[in-house]
């Protein structure tokens, strides 16, 4: 089973889910993570686009990578007129955008599809992708897995202590609750800065 696998057959919904929560309500206890000056932005895992959207929006220039065909679609559907880069590229290894250098590395609801040595080699990938003082700003997605979906329980804990063995310090943590109103699921939010390890 791969981490991608339960997304594709069912894009259009997950569209519309990912899409029914603004960008400042998921990410509202990290917005001011986000440079206020235009800065390159890696969005992993992008989904329908909503982030990578917005982000644009605001003078960004986003790459944004999505593995999965279907929900790629659905992206370039939705936001057709954002100046969003798109590409097909998956973790742990990043072999199509690996080598550019970003300001911002967004990875919202992904880090959890990583078995241990994955997560481990998509840590040092991730860190190399970063301009000194770079931000990683990542969710991690807590609680019982869905039918058909590969994913590990990964604490914030663990994560941290991770992102430390590639000279990245945490520099925000939270939790809290589930956006969509499940009682069983809840998030971690954790913001991590390159060169302060």
């Amino acid at each position: 089973m791969q981490g991608t696998d339960g997304y594709g057959e069912n894009a259009k919904a997950l569209a519309v889910q990912y899409e029914s929560i603004g960008f400042s309500d998921v990410h509202r206890d990290v917005l001011h993570l986000f440079p206020s000056e235009p800065s390159r932005i890696l969005d992993i895992g992008a989904g329908s686009g909503r982030d990578a959207a917005a982000l644009t929006a605001r003078g960004h220039k986003v790459t944004a990578v999505e593995p999965t065909a279907a929900l790629r679609a659905e992206g370039q559907r939705l936001h057709a007129s954002a100046s969003i880069e798109w590409i097909d590229d998956i973790l742990p290894d990043l072999s199509v955008v690996g080598g550019r250098v970003f300001d911002v590395i967004m990875l919202t609801a992904v880090w959890m599809h990583l078995d241990e040595a994955e997560r481990r080699t998509a840590m040092t990938h991730l860190a190399q992708m970063l301009v000194l003082g770079g931000i990683i700003i990542m969710s991690l997605r807590h609680g019982p897995v869905p039918a058909g979906r590969k994913m590990f329980d990964v604490s914030a804990t663990e994560t941290i202590a991770l992102a430390q063995t590639q000279r990245l310090s945490c520099i925000h943590h939270n939790e809290r609750e589930d956006m969509l109103g499940r009682d069983d699921v809840s998030w971690s939010f954790l913001g991590l800065k390159s060169g302060q390890g």
